[in-house]
């Protein structure tokens, strides 16, 4: 890589209606230092490098492409390879695909060819400075009165959660947000494989999973952190993003007096969160029927997100139950 690459977090000032504006990182690098003003700019939230193809800016209003941004197949591999390594982690043939979070709020996501057919694709999430509140989310229109008294209120009962949405929805934010309410004398572990949630509460252990090394060893997954994490005595375990086996490890967790959890899935809607979880049941060698009781047992209840037009709404809340032997979720009335 050249040695004209390089890292500097930066501040920049706050944005509109009381949303802190992101910790940033200015890229200087001879092909990508366009990209040091989309960085800087405050109602950025993500970039897209879709190889030498372009550059796309999301500020809020989905991802637009920026005219005349040039740059060549081999400067962006360059940059993907910089960026993975500032995180910690390795990207090469052996190991295309990759996901890193750096200092300044960035989690940047690679993938080399042939897996990315157009040439390395790279994307970049550029978090807030600091989180939103319950009241933040509020005013921004996520949640409204009723919303926000139901979820407080199972927050307050210890109930275990699960928040579902598509990618970029504001998972993460949502649940930050809501932990931040669970009493200062709690202990809350956290357990994701990038680690992005950030909590202001006095009692927060962050656990991240590790890549293998290049020998193959070394690797520590979800799966694995969730029992360790069962050893470290939490009042509320929490998983990021359940994604794979470790969604067993979870359910039993949350079935054995571990109240207060949460986690997050990737879903399309309330409907379709039974498939999602059916799907990564079977790859934790549980059986429909098994997951649906493991399920309605352990998660008390379901909050979904959806982005309209740039909004990003509690779409609805819901309670998972078993019908005819299958998980089902029924949506339920905040009023």
């Amino acid at each position: 890589m050249p040695e004209s690459f390089v890292v500097v977090p930066r501040g920049v000032a706050a944005g509109s209606a009381g949303i802190a504006a992101p910790a940033t990182t200015t890229l200087r690098h001879p092909a990508l230092e366009p990209l040091a003003g989309f960085l800087a700019d405050p109602e950025v939230t993500d970039l897209f490098v879709n190889g030498a193809e372009g550059l796309f800016v999301d500020r809020g209003r989905g991802a637009e492409k920026q005219p005349g941004w040039r740059t060549t197949e081999q400067d962006v591999r360059e940059l993907a390879t910089a960026l993975i390594s500032a995180g910690g982690r390795h990207i090469d043939d052996a190991h295309p695909c990759v996901d890193v979070r750096l200092p300044g709020g960035l989690r940047v996501h690679a993938v080399l060819p042939p897996v990315a057919l157009g040439g390395t694709v790279i994307s970049v999430r550029i978090a807030r400075a600091e989180t939103l509140d319950l009241d933040g989310l509020e005013e921004r229109g996520m949640l409204g009165p009723a919303q926000r008294a139901r979820l407080e209120q199972l927050v307050a009962a210890r109930a275990n959660l699960l928040v579902t949405g598509a990618a970029g929805c504001g998972k993460t934010t949502l649940l930050a947000a809501l932990l931040e309410r669970v009493p200062a004398a709690e202990r809350i572990v956290t357990i994701e494989d990038v680690a992005e949630l950030r909590l202001r509460h006095p009692h927060h252990v962050r656990l991240e999973a590790r890549q293998a090394n290049l020998e193959g060893a070394g690797g520590v997954g979800l799966a694995q952190l969730v029992r360790e994490a069962l050893r470290m005595r939490p009042d509320r375990l929490v998983i990021g993003e359940c994604r794979g086996e470790e969604v067993r490890e979870l359910l039993s967790a949350l079935n054995t007096g571990h109240d207060g959890g949460a986690g997050t899935l990737h879903a399309n809607g309330l409907a379709d969160v039974p498939a999602r979880l059916e799907a990564l049941g079977a790859l934790a060698g549980l059986d429909d029927a098994a997951l649906a009781r493991q399920v309605a047992s352990a998660i008390d209840a379901v909050v979904h997100i959806e982005r309209r037009g740039g909004l990003r709404t509690v779409a609805g809340i819901g309670r998972p139950a078993v019908e005819g032997g299958r998980l089902t979720i029924r949506e339920q009335s905040c009023e």
